[in-house]
């Protein structure tokens, strides 16, 4: 997922795109946690598209 692509979303779009991200976060710790995750790599990059998301929520939230 790419900062462009999000700063087009609104910001209803953008807090149902983080809460997905949350839970695939969960899952991925819940898959890690019984060894049923063959790919430890997803977990990096969920983590960061979650960093991605609030940033560009507090960019728009500081623009108005």
């Amino acid at each position: 997922m790419k900062a462009s692509e999000l700063r087009g979303k609104t910001a209803d779009e953008l807090q149902k795109e983080l809460e997905s991200l949350l839970r695939a976060q969960f899952g991925l710790r819940m898959q890690v946690a019984t060894q049923q995750l063959s790919n430890t790599s997803q977990l990096k990059k969920t983590k960061r598209d979650i960093a991605r998301v609030k940033t560009i929520m507090k960019e728009k939230a500081a623009a108005k």
